[in-house]
Protein backbone atom coordinates (compact mmCIF):
# COMPACT_ATOMS: atom_id res chain seq x y z
CA UNK A 1 0.00 0.00 0.00
CA UNK A 2 1.28 3.43 -0.99
CA UNK A 3 0.77 5.00 2.44
CA UNK A 4 3.05 2.36 3.96
CA UNK A 5 5.79 3.27 1.48
CA UNK A 6 5.46 6.94 2.43
CA UNK A 7 5.33 6.08 6.13
CA UNK A 8 8.51 3.95 5.98
CA UNK A 9 10.42 6.68 4.16
CA UNK A 10 9.19 9.26 6.65
CA UNK A 11 10.33 7.09 9.56
CA UNK A 12 13.77 6.75 7.98
CA UNK A 13 14.03 10.51 7.50
CA UNK A 14 12.99 11.23 11.09
CA UNK A 15 15.47 8.65 12.37
CA UNK A 16 18.32 10.48 10.64
CA UNK A 17 17.30 13.66 12.44
CA UNK A 18 16.22 12.10 15.77
CA UNK A 19 17.94 8.70 16.11
CA UNK A 20 15.99 7.71 19.24
CA UNK A 21 12.55 8.74 17.93
CA UNK A 22 9.63 6.46 18.79
CA UNK A 23 8.72 5.15 15.33
CA UNK A 24 5.34 3.83 16.50
CA UNK A 25 3.96 7.39 16.63
CA UNK A 26 5.07 8.21 13.09
CA UNK A 27 2.01 7.36 11.04
CA UNK A 28 0.63 8.48 7.70
CA UNK A 29 -3.14 8.86 7.55
CA UNK A 30 -5.68 10.28 5.07
CA UNK A 31 -5.63 14.06 5.00
CA UNK A 32 -8.77 15.32 6.79
CA UNK A 33 -9.34 17.91 4.05
CA UNK A 34 -8.58 16.65 0.51
CA UNK A 35 -7.80 20.17 -0.69
CA UNK A 36 -4.60 20.06 1.35
CA UNK A 37 -3.43 16.66 0.12
CA UNK A 38 -4.08 12.94 0.05
CA UNK A 39 -2.16 11.88 3.16
CA UNK A 40 -0.92 13.61 6.26
CA UNK A 41 1.52 13.00 9.13
CA UNK A 42 1.23 14.84 12.44
CA UNK A 43 3.97 13.16 14.50
CA UNK A 44 6.42 16.04 14.05
CA UNK A 45 4.62 18.12 16.68
CA UNK A 46 4.84 15.43 19.35
CA UNK A 47 8.50 14.78 18.56
CA UNK A 48 9.25 18.50 18.68
CA UNK A 49 7.59 18.83 22.07
CA UNK A 50 9.61 15.91 23.43
CA UNK A 51 12.86 17.38 22.08
CA UNK A 52 11.87 20.92 23.07
CA UNK A 53 12.37 22.30 19.61
CA UNK A 54 10.31 24.33 17.17
CA UNK A 55 7.96 21.96 15.24
CA UNK A 56 8.12 23.83 11.94
CA UNK A 57 11.90 23.91 12.11
CA UNK A 58 11.96 20.19 12.83
CA UNK A 59 9.49 19.58 9.99
CA UNK A 60 11.72 21.51 7.59
CA UNK A 61 14.75 19.51 8.66
CA UNK A 62 12.87 16.20 8.21
CA UNK A 63 11.52 17.16 4.77
CA UNK A 64 15.07 17.93 3.65
CA UNK A 65 15.99 14.33 4.49
CA UNK A 66 12.80 12.85 2.99
CA UNK A 67 12.73 11.68 -0.62
CA UNK A 68 9.28 10.78 -1.94
CA UNK A 69 9.66 12.58 -5.26
CA UNK A 70 8.84 9.39 -7.20
CA UNK A 71 5.51 9.13 -5.35
CA UNK A 72 4.34 12.62 -4.45
CA UNK A 73 4.45 16.23 -5.36
CA UNK A 74 6.74 18.33 -3.10
CA UNK A 75 5.79 17.74 0.54
CA UNK A 76 3.99 20.67 2.12
CA UNK A 77 4.48 21.80 5.71
CA UNK A 78 1.23 23.16 7.12
CA UNK A 79 0.29 24.83 10.38
CA UNK A 80 2.48 24.00 13.36
CA UNK A 81 4.18 21.06 11.65
CA UNK A 82 1.75 18.91 9.67
CA UNK A 83 3.26 17.18 6.64
CA UNK A 84 0.89 16.91 3.67
CA UNK A 85 1.45 14.48 0.80
CA UNK A 86 -0.22 14.68 -2.61
CA UNK A 87 0.22 11.72 -4.96
CA UNK A 88 1.51 12.20 -8.47
CA UNK A 89 -1.18 11.46 -11.11
CA UNK A 90 0.81 8.56 -12.57
CA UNK A 91 1.20 7.03 -9.08
CA UNK A 92 -2.53 7.36 -8.43
CA UNK A 93 -3.25 5.45 -11.64
CA UNK A 94 -0.68 2.79 -10.76
CA UNK A 95 -2.18 2.32 -7.31
CA UNK A 96 -5.79 2.18 -8.46
CA UNK A 97 -4.93 -0.46 -11.07
CA UNK A 98 -3.03 -2.41 -8.47
CA UNK A 99 -6.10 -2.34 -6.26
CA UNK A 100 -8.36 -3.40 -9.15
CA UNK A 101 -6.11 -6.40 -9.81
CA UNK A 102 -6.25 -7.50 -6.16
CA UNK A 103 -8.54 -10.41 -5.36
CA UNK A 104 -9.00 -9.41 -1.71
CA UNK A 105 -8.84 -5.58 -2.02
CA UNK A 106 -6.67 -5.49 1.10
CA UNK A 107 -3.18 -6.55 2.09
CA UNK A 108 -2.67 -8.79 5.08
CA UNK A 109 -1.10 -7.05 8.03
CA UNK A 110 2.66 -7.57 8.33
CA UNK A 111 2.19 -8.10 12.08
CA UNK A 112 -0.75 -10.50 12.62
CA UNK A 113 -2.17 -10.71 16.12
CA UNK A 114 -4.17 -13.41 17.88
CA UNK A 115 -7.32 -11.71 19.09
CA UNK A 116 -10.06 -13.23 21.25
CA UNK A 117 -13.38 -11.43 20.77
CA UNK A 118 -15.88 -12.04 23.57
CA UNK A 119 -19.34 -10.85 22.54
CA UNK A 120 -23.12 -11.37 22.60
CA UNK A 121 -23.28 -13.49 25.81
CA UNK A 122 -27.02 -14.14 26.24
CA UNK A 123 -28.44 -16.02 29.21
CA UNK A 124 -29.86 -19.52 29.20
CA UNK A 125 -33.65 -19.76 29.70
CA UNK A 126 -34.17 -16.10 28.83
CA UNK A 127 -35.17 -14.53 25.51
CA UNK A 128 -32.51 -12.65 23.59
CA UNK A 129 -33.64 -9.04 23.64
CA UNK A 130 -32.76 -5.72 22.04
CA UNK A 131 -29.99 -5.25 24.61
CA UNK A 132 -28.04 -8.09 22.95
CA UNK A 133 -28.07 -6.54 19.48
CA UNK A 134 -25.24 -4.06 19.99
CA UNK A 135 -22.79 -6.55 21.50
CA UNK A 136 -23.64 -9.16 18.86
CA UNK A 137 -23.31 -6.86 15.85
CA UNK A 138 -20.28 -4.93 17.10
CA UNK A 139 -18.38 -8.08 18.06
CA UNK A 140 -19.20 -9.80 14.78
CA UNK A 141 -18.08 -6.74 12.79
CA UNK A 142 -14.76 -6.49 14.60
CA UNK A 143 -14.12 -10.20 14.09
CA UNK A 144 -14.85 -9.88 10.36
CA UNK A 145 -12.47 -6.96 9.91
CA UNK A 146 -9.73 -8.58 11.97
CA UNK A 147 -9.93 -11.71 9.82
CA UNK A 148 -10.04 -9.69 6.60
CA UNK A 149 -6.78 -8.00 7.56
CA UNK A 150 -5.07 -11.30 8.29
CA UNK A 151 -5.28 -11.57 12.06
CA UNK A 152 -6.01 -14.84 13.82
CA UNK A 153 -9.40 -14.45 15.50
CA UNK A 154 -11.05 -16.57 18.18
CA UNK A 155 -14.69 -15.70 18.83
CA UNK A 156 -16.18 -16.91 22.11
CA UNK A 157 -19.80 -16.59 23.19
CA UNK A 158 -19.54 -16.53 26.99
CA UNK A 159 -23.17 -17.47 27.73
CA UNK A 160 -24.78 -17.22 31.14
CA UNK A 161 -25.52 -20.86 31.94
CA UNK A 162 -24.69 -21.02 35.66
CA UNK A 163 -25.63 -19.16 38.81
CA UNK A 164 -28.35 -18.48 41.35
CA UNK A 165 -31.17 -18.08 38.81
CA UNK A 166 -31.07 -21.80 38.09
CA UNK A 167 -32.15 -22.67 41.61
CA UNK A 168 -35.40 -20.78 41.01
CA UNK A 169 -35.78 -22.25 37.54
CA UNK A 170 -35.38 -25.76 38.92
CA UNK A 171 -38.09 -25.16 41.51
CA UNK A 172 -40.39 -23.85 38.81
CA UNK A 173 -39.59 -26.71 36.46
CA UNK A 174 -40.39 -29.31 39.12
CA UNK A 175 -43.57 -27.67 40.43
CA UNK A 176 -45.19 -25.60 37.69
CA UNK A 177 -43.89 -26.76 34.30
CA UNK A 178 -46.42 -26.81 31.46
CA UNK A 179 -45.01 -29.32 28.99
CA UNK A 180 -47.33 -28.24 26.17
CA UNK A 181 -46.28 -24.62 26.59
CA UNK A 182 -42.64 -25.70 26.74
CA UNK A 183 -43.03 -27.49 23.40
CA UNK A 184 -44.70 -24.49 21.77
CA UNK A 185 -42.42 -21.75 23.08
CA UNK A 186 -39.71 -23.05 25.42
CA UNK A 187 -38.14 -19.65 26.13
CA UNK A 188 -41.47 -18.08 27.06
CA UNK A 189 -42.32 -20.99 29.35
CA UNK A 190 -38.94 -20.89 31.12
CA UNK A 191 -39.24 -17.13 31.50
CA UNK A 192 -42.72 -17.61 33.00
CA UNK A 193 -41.37 -20.16 35.48
CA UNK A 194 -38.56 -17.87 36.59
CA UNK A 195 -40.86 -14.89 37.09
CA UNK A 196 -43.37 -17.00 39.03
CA UNK A 197 -40.82 -18.48 41.42
CA UNK A 198 -38.97 -15.20 41.80
CA UNK A 199 -42.20 -13.51 42.88
CA UNK A 200 -43.03 -16.39 45.20
CA UNK A 201 -39.56 -16.26 46.76
CA UNK A 202 -39.95 -12.57 47.53
CA UNK A 203 -43.20 -13.31 49.34
CA UNK A 204 -42.17 -16.55 51.04
CA UNK A 205 -38.70 -17.19 52.48
CA UNK A 206 -39.25 -20.97 52.30
CA UNK A 207 -39.47 -20.81 48.50
CA UNK A 208 -36.11 -19.03 48.41
CA UNK A 209 -34.66 -21.71 50.68
CA UNK A 210 -36.02 -24.35 48.32
CA UNK A 211 -34.35 -22.62 45.37
CA UNK A 212 -31.04 -22.54 47.24
CA UNK A 213 -31.33 -26.26 47.96
CA UNK A 214 -31.97 -27.04 44.31
CA UNK A 215 -28.98 -24.92 43.29
CA UNK A 216 -26.70 -26.71 45.76
CA UNK A 217 -27.89 -30.04 44.35
CA UNK A 218 -27.14 -28.84 40.82
CA UNK A 219 -23.69 -27.64 41.78
CA UNK A 220 -23.04 -30.91 43.59
CA UNK A 221 -23.78 -32.93 40.45
CA UNK A 222 -27.30 -34.19 41.26
CA UNK A 223 -28.32 -36.35 38.28
CA UNK A 224 -31.91 -35.10 38.02
CA UNK A 225 -31.03 -31.41 38.30
CA UNK A 226 -28.15 -31.76 35.85
CA UNK A 227 -30.53 -33.41 33.40
CA UNK A 228 -33.05 -30.56 33.67
CA UNK A 229 -30.28 -27.97 33.40
CA UNK A 230 -28.94 -29.59 30.23
CA UNK A 231 -32.44 -29.61 28.74
CA UNK A 232 -32.75 -25.88 29.48
CA UNK A 233 -29.46 -25.27 27.69
CA UNK A 234 -30.48 -27.32 24.66
CA UNK A 235 -33.82 -25.51 24.36
CA UNK A 236 -32.12 -22.14 24.71
CA UNK A 237 -29.51 -23.04 22.11
CA UNK A 238 -32.28 -23.50 19.52
CA UNK A 239 -33.25 -19.87 20.10
CA UNK A 240 -29.64 -18.72 19.86
CA UNK A 241 -29.04 -20.69 16.65
CA UNK A 242 -32.12 -19.18 15.04
CA UNK A 243 -31.21 -15.59 15.92
CA UNK A 244 -27.54 -15.95 15.00
CA UNK A 245 -28.48 -17.73 11.78
CA UNK A 246 -30.69 -14.84 10.72
CA UNK A 247 -27.99 -12.32 11.57
CA UNK A 248 -25.23 -14.32 9.88
CA UNK A 249 -23.22 -14.43 13.10
CA UNK A 250 -21.04 -17.42 13.99
CA UNK A 251 -18.78 -18.32 16.90
CA UNK A 252 -15.69 -20.46 17.11
CA UNK A 253 -16.52 -21.44 20.69
CA UNK A 254 -19.37 -21.18 23.16
CA UNK A 255 -17.84 -21.69 26.56
CA UNK A 256 -20.47 -20.77 29.12
CA UNK A 257 -19.89 -19.83 32.73
CA UNK A 258 -20.36 -23.46 33.79
CA UNK A 259 -17.28 -24.47 31.80
CA UNK A 260 -15.09 -22.73 34.39
CA UNK A 261 -16.90 -23.93 37.49
CA UNK A 262 -14.26 -26.42 38.62
CA UNK A 263 -11.50 -23.82 38.22
CA UNK A 264 -12.99 -21.10 40.42
CA UNK A 265 -11.72 -22.23 43.81
CA UNK A 266 -8.21 -22.60 42.42
CA UNK A 267 -8.34 -18.99 41.23
CA UNK A 268 -9.50 -17.73 44.62
CA UNK A 269 -6.89 -19.78 46.48
CA UNK A 270 -4.12 -18.51 44.22
CA UNK A 271 -5.18 -14.89 44.67
CA UNK A 272 -5.14 -15.36 48.44
CA UNK A 273 -1.77 -17.15 48.37
CA UNK A 274 -0.27 -14.29 46.38
CA UNK A 275 -1.77 -11.80 48.87
CA UNK A 276 -3.75 -10.12 46.10
CA UNK A 277 -7.07 -11.05 47.72
CA UNK A 278 -7.87 -11.00 51.44
CA UNK A 279 -10.78 -11.88 53.68
CA UNK A 280 -13.22 -9.11 54.58
CA UNK A 281 -16.46 -9.68 56.51
CA UNK A 282 -16.44 -13.33 55.44
CA UNK A 283 -15.89 -12.58 51.75
CA UNK A 284 -12.67 -12.78 49.75
CA UNK A 285 -11.90 -9.44 48.12
CA UNK A 286 -9.31 -7.63 46.04
CA UNK A 287 -8.51 -4.18 47.43
CA UNK A 288 -6.46 -1.31 46.07
CA UNK A 289 -2.71 -1.86 46.16
CA UNK A 290 -2.12 1.89 46.38
CA UNK A 291 0.08 1.96 43.30
CA UNK A 292 -1.96 4.48 41.32
CA UNK A 293 -3.69 7.79 41.74
CA UNK A 294 -7.00 7.57 43.61
CA UNK A 295 -8.80 9.20 40.66
CA UNK A 296 -7.91 6.28 38.38
CA UNK A 297 -7.95 3.48 40.95
CA UNK A 298 -10.93 1.15 40.28
CA UNK A 299 -10.78 -0.15 43.84
CA UNK A 300 -11.50 3.24 45.39
CA UNK A 301 -14.62 5.40 45.31
CA UNK A 302 -15.14 8.92 46.58
CA UNK A 303 -17.95 9.53 49.06
CA UNK A 304 -18.44 12.77 50.97
CA UNK A 305 -15.01 13.99 49.92
CA UNK A 306 -13.20 10.89 51.16
CA UNK A 307 -11.67 8.02 49.22
CA UNK A 308 -13.10 4.71 50.41
CA UNK A 309 -12.38 1.09 49.61
CA UNK A 310 -14.39 -0.29 46.69
CA UNK A 311 -13.15 -3.88 46.55
CA UNK A 312 -13.83 -6.53 43.91
CA UNK A 313 -15.39 -9.59 45.53
CA UNK A 314 -14.02 -12.86 44.18
CA UNK A 315 -15.82 -15.11 46.66
CA UNK A 316 -18.98 -14.21 48.55
CA UNK A 317 -19.34 -14.74 52.29
CA UNK A 318 -21.42 -17.89 51.62
CA UNK A 319 -18.57 -19.36 49.57
CA UNK A 320 -20.17 -18.72 46.18
CA UNK A 321 -18.23 -17.35 43.23
CA UNK A 322 -19.40 -14.49 41.00
CA UNK A 323 -18.75 -12.84 37.64
CA UNK A 324 -15.33 -11.60 38.72
CA UNK A 325 -14.21 -15.10 39.69
CA UNK A 326 -15.49 -16.60 36.45
CA UNK A 327 -13.93 -13.87 34.32
CA UNK A 328 -10.54 -14.38 35.99
CA UNK A 329 -10.74 -18.12 35.31
CA UNK A 330 -11.76 -17.36 31.74
CA UNK A 331 -8.71 -15.18 31.12
CA UNK A 332 -6.48 -17.87 32.63
CA UNK A 333 -8.00 -20.45 30.27
CA UNK A 334 -7.71 -18.21 27.21
CA UNK A 335 -4.10 -17.39 27.97
CA UNK A 336 -3.12 -21.04 28.28
CA UNK A 337 -5.25 -22.25 25.34
CA UNK A 338 -4.97 -19.59 22.62
CA UNK A 339 -1.97 -17.45 23.74
CA UNK A 340 -3.70 -14.24 22.61
CA UNK A 341 -2.03 -10.92 22.01
CA UNK A 342 -5.35 -9.22 22.65
CA UNK A 343 -8.72 -9.98 24.30
CA UNK A 344 -11.64 -7.69 23.51
CA UNK A 345 -14.82 -7.76 25.61
CA UNK A 346 -17.83 -6.25 23.87
CA UNK A 347 -20.41 -5.23 26.49
CA UNK A 348 -22.49 -2.21 27.46
CA UNK A 349 -21.01 0.75 29.28
CA UNK A 350 -22.57 -0.14 32.62
CA UNK A 351 -19.86 -2.78 33.09
CA UNK A 352 -16.93 -0.38 32.86
CA UNK A 353 -16.03 -0.59 36.55
CA UNK A 354 -16.18 -4.38 36.50
CA UNK A 355 -13.71 -4.59 33.64
CA UNK A 356 -11.39 -1.97 35.10
CA UNK A 357 -11.21 -4.03 38.28
CA UNK A 358 -10.86 -7.27 36.30
CA UNK A 359 -7.99 -5.99 34.16
CA UNK A 360 -6.18 -4.49 37.15
CA UNK A 361 -6.54 -7.75 39.08
CA UNK A 362 -5.15 -9.76 36.16
CA UNK A 363 -2.06 -7.55 35.92
CA UNK A 364 -1.36 -8.05 39.61
CA UNK A 365 -2.17 -11.76 39.53
CA UNK A 366 -0.16 -12.49 36.37
CA UNK A 367 2.84 -10.10 36.17
CA UNK A 368 4.05 -11.80 32.97
CA UNK A 369 0.69 -11.50 31.23
CA UNK A 370 1.32 -9.46 28.08
CA UNK A 371 -1.97 -9.60 26.17
CA UNK A 372 -3.83 -6.35 25.65
CA UNK A 373 -7.16 -6.36 27.51
CA UNK A 374 -9.82 -4.11 26.03
CA UNK A 375 -13.34 -3.31 27.14
CA UNK A 376 -15.19 -2.33 23.97
CA UNK A 377 -18.17 -0.70 25.61
CA UNK A 378 -21.20 0.87 24.04
CA UNK A 379 -24.16 3.08 24.87
CA UNK A 380 -27.87 2.32 24.99
CA UNK A 381 -30.62 2.09 22.39
CA UNK A 382 -33.32 4.66 23.08
CA UNK A 383 -36.89 4.99 21.92
CA UNK A 384 -38.02 8.13 20.14
CA UNK A 385 -39.10 9.44 23.54
CA UNK A 386 -35.45 9.44 24.60
CA UNK A 387 -35.96 6.64 27.13
CA UNK A 388 -34.67 3.04 26.94
CA UNK A 389 -36.20 1.30 23.92
CA UNK A 390 -39.15 -0.85 25.03
CA UNK A 391 -42.47 -2.15 23.72
CA UNK A 392 -45.60 -0.02 24.06
CA UNK A 393 -46.50 -2.04 27.12
CA UNK A 394 -43.15 -1.15 28.69
CA UNK A 395 -41.51 -4.56 28.27
CA UNK A 396 -38.07 -5.29 26.86
CA UNK A 397 -38.16 -5.78 23.09
CA UNK A 398 -37.40 -9.36 22.10
CA UNK A 399 -34.71 -9.62 19.46
CA UNK A 400 -36.70 -12.10 17.35
CA UNK A 401 -39.66 -9.70 17.31
CA UNK A 402 -37.36 -6.84 16.30
CA UNK A 403 -35.95 -8.79 13.37
CA UNK A 404 -39.44 -9.87 12.30
CA UNK A 405 -40.69 -6.30 12.32
CA UNK A 406 -37.66 -5.13 10.33
CA UNK A 407 -38.42 -7.63 7.59
CA UNK A 408 -42.15 -6.85 7.64
CA UNK A 409 -41.56 -3.11 7.31
CA UNK A 410 -38.98 -3.65 4.57
CA UNK A 411 -41.41 -5.94 2.72
CA UNK A 412 -44.02 -3.21 2.73
CA UNK A 413 -41.53 -0.76 1.22
CA UNK A 414 -40.29 -3.34 -1.31
CA UNK A 415 -43.85 -4.10 -2.38
CA UNK A 416 -44.62 -0.42 -2.90
CA UNK A 417 -41.43 0.16 -4.90
CA UNK A 418 -41.43 -3.08 -6.93
CA UNK A 419 -45.01 -4.20 -7.58
CA UNK A 420 -43.88 -6.44 -10.45
CA UNK A 421 -41.35 -8.44 -8.40
CA UNK A 422 -42.38 -12.05 -7.64
CA UNK A 423 -43.29 -12.66 -4.01
CA UNK A 424 -40.22 -14.80 -3.31
CA UNK A 425 -37.91 -12.06 -4.60
CA UNK A 426 -39.74 -9.38 -2.61
CA UNK A 427 -39.33 -11.47 0.54
CA UNK A 428 -35.60 -11.82 -0.11
CA UNK A 429 -35.23 -8.09 -0.70
CA UNK A 430 -37.15 -7.47 2.54
CA UNK A 431 -34.90 -9.84 4.48
CA UNK A 432 -31.64 -8.34 3.21
CA UNK A 433 -32.80 -4.73 3.47
CA UNK A 434 -34.58 -5.10 6.82
CA UNK A 435 -31.72 -6.84 8.62
CA UNK A 436 -29.15 -4.60 6.95
CA UNK A 437 -31.05 -1.52 8.12
CA UNK A 438 -30.92 -2.65 11.76
CA UNK A 439 -27.23 -3.50 11.57
CA UNK A 440 -26.19 -0.23 9.96
CA UNK A 441 -28.33 1.86 12.32
CA UNK A 442 -26.55 0.17 15.22
CA UNK A 443 -22.99 0.33 13.85
CA UNK A 444 -22.99 3.79 12.26
CA UNK A 445 -23.14 5.92 15.46
CA UNK A 446 -20.18 6.33 17.78
CA UNK A 447 -20.43 3.11 19.80
CA UNK A 448 -20.09 4.98 23.10
CA UNK A 449 -23.11 7.15 22.35
CA UNK A 450 -26.75 6.32 22.95
CA UNK A 451 -28.81 6.37 19.78
CA UNK A 452 -32.50 6.72 19.02
CA UNK A 453 -34.12 3.76 17.29
CA UNK A 454 -36.18 5.02 14.34
CA UNK A 455 -37.74 2.68 11.79
CA UNK A 456 -38.44 5.55 9.40
CA UNK A 457 -34.84 6.75 9.38
CA UNK A 458 -33.14 3.36 9.17
CA UNK A 459 -35.27 2.11 6.25
CA UNK A 460 -34.98 5.32 4.21
CA UNK A 461 -33.54 5.00 0.71
CA UNK A 462 -31.88 8.39 1.07
CA UNK A 463 -29.37 9.50 3.66
CA UNK A 464 -26.86 7.61 5.79
CA UNK A 465 -28.66 4.25 5.86
CA UNK A 466 -28.03 0.67 4.79
CA UNK A 467 -30.80 0.74 2.13
CA UNK A 468 -29.10 3.75 0.53
CA UNK A 469 -25.75 1.94 0.39
CA UNK A 470 -27.36 -1.30 -0.80
CA UNK A 471 -29.11 0.65 -3.53
CA UNK A 472 -25.81 2.32 -4.48
CA UNK A 473 -24.30 -1.14 -4.93
CA UNK A 474 -27.25 -2.37 -6.98
CA UNK A 475 -26.94 0.70 -9.16
CA UNK A 476 -23.26 -0.05 -9.82
CA UNK A 477 -24.17 -3.59 -10.80
CA UNK A 478 -26.86 -2.32 -13.15
CA UNK A 479 -24.18 -0.66 -15.29
CA UNK A 480 -22.58 -4.05 -15.95
CA UNK A 481 -25.97 -5.50 -16.87
CA UNK A 482 -26.71 -2.62 -19.23
CA UNK A 483 -23.30 -3.07 -20.83
CA UNK A 484 -24.08 -6.74 -21.44
CA UNK A 485 -27.51 -5.88 -22.84
CA UNK A 486 -25.87 -3.45 -25.28
CA UNK A 487 -23.19 -6.01 -26.23
CA UNK A 488 -20.52 -3.73 -24.81
CA UNK A 489 -17.46 -5.75 -23.93
CA UNK A 490 -14.75 -4.68 -21.53
CA UNK A 491 -11.29 -4.47 -23.06
CA UNK A 492 -9.12 -6.37 -20.55
CA UNK A 493 -5.94 -4.71 -21.80
CA UNK A 494 -7.13 -1.18 -21.02
CA UNK A 495 -6.09 0.10 -17.60
CA UNK A 496 -7.96 2.54 -15.42
CA UNK A 497 -6.86 6.06 -16.25
CA UNK A 498 -8.50 8.74 -14.11
CA UNK A 499 -8.49 12.29 -15.47
CA UNK A 500 -11.78 13.98 -14.56
CA UNK A 501 -11.96 15.53 -11.07
CA UNK A 502 -14.76 13.20 -9.97
CA UNK A 503 -12.89 10.18 -11.33
CA UNK A 504 -9.84 11.24 -9.35
CA UNK A 505 -11.92 11.83 -6.21
CA UNK A 506 -13.49 8.37 -6.49
CA UNK A 507 -10.15 6.68 -7.12
CA UNK A 508 -8.50 8.38 -4.15
CA UNK A 509 -11.37 7.40 -1.89
CA UNK A 510 -11.15 3.77 -3.00
CA UNK A 511 -7.47 3.76 -2.09
CA UNK A 512 -8.35 4.65 1.52
CA UNK A 513 -10.35 1.44 2.09
CA UNK A 514 -7.58 -0.48 3.85
CA UNK A 515 -6.59 2.52 5.96
CA UNK A 516 -10.19 2.86 7.06
CA UNK A 517 -10.37 -0.79 8.12
CA UNK A 518 -7.16 -0.38 10.10
CA UNK A 519 -8.49 2.75 11.79
CA UNK A 520 -11.61 0.79 12.85
CA UNK A 521 -9.41 -1.68 14.73
CA UNK A 522 -7.27 0.98 16.40
CA UNK A 523 -10.16 1.96 18.67
CA UNK A 524 -12.82 -0.64 17.81
CA UNK A 525 -15.06 1.83 15.97
CA UNK A 526 -17.07 0.45 13.01
CA UNK A 527 -18.66 3.88 12.56
CA UNK A 528 -15.45 4.88 10.75
CA UNK A 529 -16.20 2.26 8.11
CA UNK A 530 -19.84 3.33 7.91
CA UNK A 531 -18.79 6.93 7.31
CA UNK A 532 -16.30 5.78 4.67
CA UNK A 533 -18.95 3.78 2.79
CA UNK A 534 -21.46 6.62 2.92
CA UNK A 535 -18.86 8.97 1.47
CA UNK A 536 -17.97 6.32 -1.13
CA UNK A 537 -21.60 6.14 -2.26
CA UNK A 538 -21.53 9.92 -2.64
CA UNK A 539 -18.33 9.76 -4.73
CA UNK A 540 -19.93 7.13 -6.96
CA UNK A 541 -23.05 9.23 -7.40
CA UNK A 542 -21.06 12.33 -8.39
CA UNK A 543 -19.00 10.22 -10.77
CA UNK A 544 -22.17 9.01 -12.54
CA UNK A 545 -23.39 12.56 -13.05
CA UNK A 546 -20.20 14.00 -14.50
CA UNK A 547 -18.54 11.00 -16.15
CA UNK A 548 -20.62 9.06 -18.73
CA UNK A 549 -19.64 5.40 -18.70
CA UNK A 550 -21.44 3.44 -21.40
CA UNK A 551 -21.65 6.45 -23.73
CA UNK A 552 -17.93 7.13 -23.51
CA UNK A 553 -15.62 5.98 -26.27
CA UNK A 554 -12.66 3.67 -25.87
CA UNK A 555 -10.33 3.61 -24.06
CA UNK A 556 -12.26 5.80 -21.63
CA UNK A 557 -15.30 3.51 -21.56
CA UNK A 558 -13.38 0.41 -20.44
CA UNK A 559 -11.43 2.52 -17.94
CA UNK A 560 -14.64 3.81 -16.39
CA UNK A 561 -16.30 0.40 -16.46
CA UNK A 562 -13.35 -1.00 -14.53
CA UNK A 563 -13.51 1.88 -12.06
CA UNK A 564 -17.24 1.18 -11.57
CA UNK A 565 -16.56 -2.50 -11.01
CA UNK A 566 -13.86 -1.70 -8.46
CA UNK A 567 -16.14 0.75 -6.64
CA UNK A 568 -18.83 -1.93 -6.45
CA UNK A 569 -16.38 -4.49 -5.09
CA UNK A 570 -15.16 -2.14 -2.36
CA UNK A 571 -18.72 -1.18 -1.45
CA UNK A 572 -19.74 -4.84 -1.24
CA UNK A 573 -16.67 -5.81 0.80
CA UNK A 574 -17.22 -2.89 3.13
CA UNK A 575 -20.84 -3.83 3.74
CA UNK A 576 -19.87 -7.48 4.25
CA UNK A 577 -17.36 -6.33 6.86
CA UNK A 578 -20.31 -4.79 8.70
CA UNK A 579 -22.21 -8.07 8.33
CA UNK A 580 -24.58 -6.53 5.77
CA UNK A 581 -25.62 -8.42 2.64
CA UNK A 582 -26.03 -6.82 -0.79
CA UNK A 583 -28.45 -7.33 -3.69
CA UNK A 584 -27.74 -7.30 -7.39
CA UNK A 585 -31.08 -5.60 -7.99
CA UNK A 586 -33.39 -3.52 -5.79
Amino acid sequence: MIYRDIEERLQEAITTVIPDADLSVIQVRPCPDPQFGDFQASAIMALAKRNRTNPRSLATEVVEKLDVSDLCEPVEIAGPGFLNFRLLPKVLNQQINRLAASETLVEATPEPRTVVVDFSSPNIAKPMHVGHIRSTLLGDCLARILRLLGHRVVTDNHIGDWGTQFGKLLVGWKTQLNREALANDPIAEMERLYKAINAAAEADETVLDQAREELVKLQSGDKENLGIWKEMIALSQHQFDDIYGRLGVTFDHTYGESFYNDQLQTVVDDLVAREIATESQGAICVFSDGSGKPETDPFLSKREGEWNANPAIVQKSDGAANYMTTDLATIDFREKTWHPTEIAYVTDGRQQLHFRQLFDTVRRWKPDFTAKLAHVWFGSILGEDGKPFKTRSGETVRLADLLNEAEERALKVATEKNTDLPEAERNEVARVVGLGAIKYADLSPNRQSDYVFSWEKMLALQGDTAPYLQYAYARVRSISRKAADQDITLDPDILIDVEHADEISLAKHLMKFQMTLESVLEDYRPNYLCAYLYELAGCISRFYVSCPVLKAVEPQRSSRLKLCELAGRVLKQGLESLGIETLEQM
